[in-house]
């Protein structure tokens, strides 16, 4: 054993808290597996009196003052888990020009400035390591990182928040609508009291541009994602999508192809989708996450696990700091950021998908042909329309439901195609509006 590998630690919540708990109860182990033990140098906390409860660690190892426990001389490794942009940005970058290794959970970061941190890191030649960023426990960004340098990965499709599965899981199982999913998410702790950033897509799409960078070997921040939520899905579409044999998830989707001018180009996408009951992702149940990954050599993979929480999310923390500290000892450091591709993001309008469209119609002769030939200038093709009869309050006498199910098409026509629907005297109401991914 050589001489501890010293730990900052920024903040002490739910998971600094875990990481406090395992670097204690693993400790032996932890030291096995790096070459020399691990021990934490101070913990930055906004509040030191605050009750942690049987926390195993020393109190006087507490300090308000991040940026000076971060420029100290026996810091090897900061570990971030305060989470925001400022000051994390700052104390972050500050430790990486000082040659300092860092691993953060810090997923709003990383999306919005990461290329700041990786420029940070080059210019100090420490690791920057941020698995617990994006789905928990699951090992997923090493693996895109750097077991499938080698391959060329052409898609990413995932689930990658837990609360927005959870809500579709139990409108899908149970028949409720979102308000009454949503009641039960926040009851059961899987919802914050401002689901904001979950239920809006928010947390998701920083998540994809984290993905999307790694994936395709270019930067891409969460501004540059296309974002939509699940507040507009309701039990008629989750209905609907059961009678199509699917099921609706809030899907993360990064692809990589050609342009309208053959450039290489990538399409990041938030939004909700049906999916076939067929498809790996659509079992994907309650709080889990799932990333489907798709490469040219290496085909299709599936990872698969919780996605947040306190012990997961230290879990990767924890796998993080022992590879930078691994590496301090060696005097080595972590492949740099690849970025070398620099491949531009295609607007959303030019990205291909299918859409699932009810219409609330008048029922007379013409009706269908009137809306066929909507679709048909848009240049638009409809792959199946079905019939139902309207029900409820909107259901008077002489109108009916068409449920149009289309072909892939650019989303900007398909787009224009409900625009033009909306405006036709035939047309009552554009009652629901989803894209469907992965075949049917």
């Amino acid at each position: 054993m050589t001489s501890p590998v010293r730990l900052a630690l920024l903040g002490c919540g739910t998971v600094g808290a875990e990481v406090v708990r395992l670097l204690h109860e693993q400790s032996a182990d932890l030291a096995a597996r790096v070459g020399a033990p691990l021990e934490i140098a101070g913990i930055a906390v906004r509040r030191i009196g605050r009750d942690r409860g049987d926390l195993p660690v020393d109190p006087a190892l507490f300090t308000t003052d991040a940026l000076g426990l971060i420029k100290r001389d026996d810091v090897d490794v900061v570990v971030e888990v305060v989470g925001g942009i400022e000051p994390a940005r700052g104390w972050l970058v500050e430790a990486l020009r000082a040659g300092k290794s860092v691993v953060t959970a810090n997923k709003a970061l990383l999306a919005e400035d990461g290329g700041a941190l990786h420029d940070a890191a080059a210019e100090g030649g420490g690791d920057l390591y941020y698995e617990a960023s994006v789905a928990g426990a699951i090992p997923l960004l090493r693996p895109l990182r750097e077991s499938l340098h080698g391959d060329r990965i052409t898609r990413v499709t995932g689930i990658v928040n837990g609360t927005t599965n959870f809500i579709l899981s139990a409108m899908h199982a149970t028949g409720a609508g979102f308000a009454e999913a949503l009641e039960e998410a926040t009851e059961l702790g899987y919802a914050e009291a401002d689901p904001t950033a979950d239920v809006e897509g928010f947390d998701a799409a920083a998540k994809a541009a984290i993905l999307a960078s790694l994936a395709f070997h270019s930067r891409v921040a969460a501004a540059d994602v296309h974002r939509e939520g699940i507040t507009e899905v309701t039990a008629a579409d989750v209905a609907s999508a059961k009678a199509m044999g699917c099921t609706i998830k809030l899907l993360c989707i990064a692809a990589r192809g050609a342009d309208g001018q053959g450039r290489e180009t990538v399409s990041v996408r938030v939004h909700p989708a049906m999916i076939p009951v067929t498809h790996p992702l659509a079992s994907v149940g309650d709080a889990f996450n799932a990333v489907f990954v798709e490469a040219e050599a290496a085909g299709q993979l599936m990872f698969y696990g919780r996605g947040a929480g306190g012990a997961p999310t230290a879990s990767a923390v924890l796998g993080d700091v022992v590879a930078v500290a691994r590496n301090r000892l060696a005097g080595v450091r972590a492949a740099s950021e690849s970025a070398y591709a620099d491949l531009p993001v295609r607007p959303m309008g030019e990205a291909l998908t299918r859409y699932h469209i009810s219409l609330d119609v008048a029922d007379r002769p013409g009706v269908l042909e009137s809306v066929a030939g909507v679709f048909a200038r848009h240049d638009v093709s409809i792959a199946t329309v079905r019939q139902v009869p309207a029900a409820g309050a909107a259901g008077a006498a002489g109108d009916a439901v068409l449920v149009i199910v289309t072909h892939v098409a650019p989303d900007a026509a398909l787009a224009a195609t409900v625009r033009e629907l909306r405006g036709l005297d035939i047309v009552r109401a554009v009652a629901s509006v989803l894209r469907v991914e992965g075949g049917l």
